[in-house]
Order: C-alpha cells, then structure tokens, then sequence
C-alpha cells in the first residue's frame, strides 16, 4: 500500500521559514513527478511547485524566489522550503505524487498546517 506521509508544518511569524517533507512509502517502483498544493479556507487547491523525476522544477508566480521544491530519488521523498514566508502562505500544504506501483496514479499526503502569523 502506498502513502504519502508530509512532516514540517507549524507557526512562524512573518519573514521566517520552514521545511516541509514529503516521504513515500510502500512497494513503488518509480516515482514520476512530485509538486506541493495547498489550500486556505474558503479557496480552492493550489499547485504551489513541481519537479520531474529529473529536477526540472515550476513555480507559481506567488512563490517565485521564496519557495524550493527538490527531491531524492534515492528516498523517494519531495522537499518545499518555504523562505520569506507572509501571511497570505497561510494553507494546508499538501504533497501530491504520480507513482508506479502494483496500482499506479497520483498519490496525495494528509496535508501539514502553515500559519504564518503577521
């Protein structure tokens, strides 16, 4: 069985920044893309940052120049640091990965809070 679990969520003031981690588990074969949603209260999900199985990345406009998205292969997990962080980053994170597997297809994690407080 395949799962996604997300860690690095938590409180920060304005200005700081966090590390969210996203590990796969299970009897995977290979891992596709990986990005970071999320979604406040009343909005709908966001792709905040993807990365291919090679590196190669993309932003959202809001994001750019504050946000890292990267990833080891070799653990099968996807990173998002979050720099500079504002109030507006406020949201539940969530990972999503497109994963080959004995019931392959895109995978979410459980979602870790962001608060950014101003």
């Amino acid at each position: 069985q395949v799962q996604l679990v997300e860690s690095g969520g938590g409180l920060v003031q304005s200005g700081g920044s966090l590390r969210l981690s996203c590990a796969a588990s299970g009897l995977i074969f290979r891992i596709n893309d990986m990005g970071w949603y999320r979604q406040a209260p009343g909005t709908q999900r966001e792709l905040v940052a993807s990365i291919t199985r090679g590196g190669t990345t993309h932003y959202t406009d809001s994001v750019k120049g504050r946000f890292t998205i990267s990833r080891d292969n070799a653990k099968n997990t996807v990173y998002l640091q979050l720099n500079s962080l504002k109030p507006e980053d406020t949201a539940v994170y969530y990972c999503n990965a497109d994963i080959i597997a004995i019931s392959s297809g895109g995978y979410w994690g459980q979602g870790t809070q962001v608060t950014v407080s101003s």
